[in-house]
């Protein structure tokens, strides 16, 4: 399970930082630092998005949102949180995940902050926070960034010693905006044939948290903020909702994989080995015996349990793909090879199927096979930097130097390093023809690195 460093989570597309607001490249470079600094990241494994994909598919459909644009992301952060900080990505803890305790409650987080996006509220809160830039000092509008993006404590590390009234006004906004995602969501919810039960779990989850000091809250608590009406709404939803749900094994199904797999990478192997007898799919089971197995470096194992989990379901490609990880990891490369290239003929589209793919002909020294198919995959994933890392290597193996600092710019732009982004941006600009697509992306990382130096400037 490939883990890339992404701290810089807000970012739309790189070739649009030319163009953000003043506001919105404060919030992008702090934001860009501070996950740096707390070393958050994403896990990208491409098992796991199908399965939350799978788990997310009916709920945004019912929201009206592009179920294509919008992807369902792993924070690597052991706390219980969900948030939403730009328009085609909801961001999920993996705490929370391995914390829920049914598809229907991980489908009611989904659901709720869908509902932020399709309801407006981000373009709204942007909006508040230009107001309290203009009412307040730079720290209150930074705290309110923190605040948009469930950062509680740092909001209020941040917000202390200045005015707290746009703070608190800002969190007033807020409120409102939970209630209302609460409404559009059980919507959603209904007209997916899920049932709202998992929403009055959340709420009964936090109900006692509110009587508690902030600093011992949960984060999705103060991101979250509940109350007994938001709860004896949801238990409302499911009187009026609960007729039209049915349940579902293709979400049960997905569900446990999905932990599954988290918790075979997160936990020990010994845990993950321990509680096998847990999972009642033998699929599922097997995956997580690889898994350990290959944790404790035993190939043969490892290789014979994903092999067993093959044998029931041959048509898998993300089995294929954790058995050429496995494979690739063991440097068996010409067999790791095989395993990927099935992945992704099975599905030729998967970003993620096709860095691995990619990664591993780079391995094996098939620099332009992996070239072209590691473009194919930025092409569709611009938040991986893993795979930026092996582009650039890629691009600097071929002699194309230019390209390769475009690339190295955009890794260290996405983990928030604008310094060093920027001066490889500087370097790709003064090599690649003007005008070029590397050309034009490693412009827009320098634009953005020389705005974030002028801003740090004007605060000394």
């Amino acid at each position: 399970m490939p883990i890339s460093h992404v701290a810089a989570m807000a970012f739309e597309r790189l070739s649009r930082l030319a163009s953000i607001p003043a506001l919105l490249l404060i919030a992008v470079t702090w934001m860009s630092s501070a996950f740096q600094s707390s070393a958050q990241s994403l896990i990208r494994d491409p098992d796991i998005e199908h399965g939350l994909r799978e788990l997310a598919f009916p709920i945004l459909r019912a929201a009206g949102l592009n179920t294509n644009r919008v992807k369902i992301l792993v924070v690597n952060d052991s706390t219980f949180n969900a948030f939403v900080i730009d328009y085609n990505a909801i961001y999920v803890n993996y705490g929370l995940i391995l914390t829920v305790e049914s598809p229907e409650m991980l489908q009611a987080v989904i659901a709720h902050e869908a509902a932020h996006i399709a309801n407006g509220h981000l373009a709204r809160r942007v909006e508040n926070m230009r107001a309290a830039q203009r009412k307040a000092q730079l720290g209150t509008a930074l705290a309110l960034i923190a605040a948009a993006a469930g950062g509680g404590e740092a909001a209020a590390g941040i917000a202390a010693g200045t005015s707290a009234s746009a703070l608190r006004s800002f969190l007033g906004h807020t409120r409102a905006e939970e209630a209302s995602a609460d409404r559009s969501s059980a919507s959603y919810l209904r007209a997916a044939g899920i049932s709202p039960n998992g929403m009055v779990a959340l709420h009964q989850k936090f109900a006692g948290q509110e009587l508690l000091n902030t600093a011992n809250q949960d984060p999705y608590m103060r991101s979250h903020p509940t109350s007994r009406e938001r709860l004896r709404a949801a238990e409302a939803f499911v009187g009026e909702f609960s007729d039209h749900a049915s349940p579902n094994p293709n979400a049960d199904y997905w569900f446990a994989r999905v932990k599954g797999k988290l918790s075979a990478f997160l936990r020990s192997p010994g845990w993950t080995l321990r509680r096998l007898k847990e999972e009642s799919a033998q699929d599922i089971r097997l995956m997580r015996e690889a898994a350990a197995h290959h944790q404790n470096r035993d190939l043969a194992r490892a290789r014979a349990a994903i092999d067993g989990a093959l044998e029931i379901r041959p048509d898998d490609p993300f089995f294929y793909e954790l058995k050429g990880q496995i494979l690739l990891e063991n440097r068996k490369l010409p067999d790791a090879i095989k395993a990927y290239g099935q992945a992704v003929e099975m599905s030729p589209n998967d970003p993620l199927l096709l860095a691995g793919y990619g990664r591993a002909l780079l391995a094996d020294g098939q620099t332009t096979d992996a070239l072209k198919v590691l473009e194919k995959a930025r092409a569709r994933d611009y938040r991986n930097a893993r795979l930026m890392q092996d582009l650039g290597m890629a691009y600097a193996k071929v002699g194309n130097n230019g390209m390769a600092s475009a690339v190295t710019a955009e890794r260290y732009a996405l983990q928030g390093r604008l310094v060093d982004a920027g001066i490889h941006a500087k370097r790709a600009v003064g090599q690649l023809p003007e005008g070029s697509p590397g050309w034009q992306r490693a412009q827009d990382v320098l634009i953005a690195s020389e705005r974030a130096k002028k801003k740090k400037r004007n605060r000394k």
